[in-house]
Parts: C-alpha cells; structure tokens; sequence
C-alpha cells in the first residue's frame, strides 16, 4: 500500500521540481555571483522553482541588454529554460524581466520644489524610512551602513539614485567610509531597499 501511495506521489513531485520550458514568476532569490549560480522564483501557483545560470544566459529589459546582477528579489521574470542531462534542475537560457514601474510624482518630488531648498528638501519622495551613517561595505547588491544603533544592510535595486553634491553621479562614486543619507523602503519581502543615497557637503555638520 505505501509503495502505491508513493507511486501515485511521483507525478506530483516531479512536476515540482521540473517547470514547464516557459515560466513567468517572481524572483526570490539569486545567487551573488554574477557569472553562475542558481536563482529560484515562485509561479502564480505559489510554486517554487530553480534554475541554472551562467554567463551565456541572456538577460533583458525593456529590449535592453542587462547584467543578472542587475536583478533583484520582487522583480518579474518570465524564463525559457531547457533541461540539463542528470539535473533536477533547468538551465536558465532567456531571462526577460519585466519593465520598472515608474515613479510616482506627488508634491513632495523636486520638480515641485522651489531652488531655494536644501538638497534633501528636494528629493523625491521615494521611501518613508531613512538612515544617514558611513558605508561600512558594499557589493553589487548590497550595502552595509554603520550607524549609531549598529550595522544595517539594504538592497541596491536597478534604480536606486546616487546624489554628491545635489549632482546625480554614477554608482561607481559611491565607496566605503563615505558619510551617506538614505531614503529607502520596503519591498514585498519587508526588506529594506536603498531607493536614493545622498554625500557631500550638505551632510557635514555646520559649524
């Protein structure tokens, strides 16, 4: 009798451990190394799945080439996959992620600001949390901020905006032991996600 039990069980388990060819899901999760590793993400069905990836993977978004690093958890993806030969697992082929939405504009945001305000006044308006400390490490991914109340960790999201000097710069100005301010979130994993990081002068202290 277990042995039938089991028997009929075999279909279930492996249509969950083999997805279809074409998947559309939610990214969990993703390995840190940008060239191979695995990621996994969760269907509509709240299955959960996991695929291979290397540096022949193609990922893009919005018809643009872009790095898998570049994804992050919450991020829609729809995969083509194909299976590898004594794997439980898929080989991610195709990668498309789905379009950033974009920012919502309220009264706060600089473009309705007057000059005169200070370059915090005048930032968007794009999280309800904020942290002001030095960066204590940083990755792709990641930063870790030293604060007062200890070491906390946020994600870098594809979007996330770097301001030095009210000047918006690239992500490569940003480095360890900088003073920073940040605006962040969030997101639907109740992680933290660093939508804006502030340095310069305009946080040294007066005197």
């Amino acid at each position: 009798m277990r042995t039938f039990c089991l028997f009929l069980l075999l279909p279930l388990v492996a249509g969950a451990q083999f997805p279809p060819p074409s998947l559309s899901g939610v990214l969990l999760e993703r390995d840190a190394d940008a060239t191979s590793g695995q990621f996994a993400i969760r269907d509509s069905d709240n299955q959960v799945y996991r695929y291979i990836f290397d540096a022949k993977t193609a990922v893009d978004r919005d018809g643009f080439t872009v790095n898998i690093e570049r994804l992050t958890p919450g991020d829609k993806l729809q995969v083509d996959s194909d299976a590898v030969p004594g794997s439980l697992l898929r080989y991610a082929r195709v990668v498309h992620a789905a379009p950033l939405p974009p920012a919502n504009l309220t009264y706060s945001d600089s473009r309705f600001r007057t000059p005169t305000r200070s370059i915090l006044e005048r930032a968007p308006n794009l999280g309800t949390i904020t942290f002001a400390g030095v960066v204590s490490r940083l990755n792709s991914g990641t930063l870790v901020l030293h604060t007062r109340s200890g070491l906390q960790t946020l994600i870098i999201r594809t979007d996330t905006r770097y301001v030095d000097n009210g000047d918006t710069v690239e992500a490569a100005e940003l480095r360890p032991n900088m003073r920073v301010f940040i605006r962040a979130g969030k997101n639907l994993y109740e992680q933290l996600e660093a939508y804006q990081v502030i340095w310069g002068s305009i946080l040294e202290p007066k005197r």
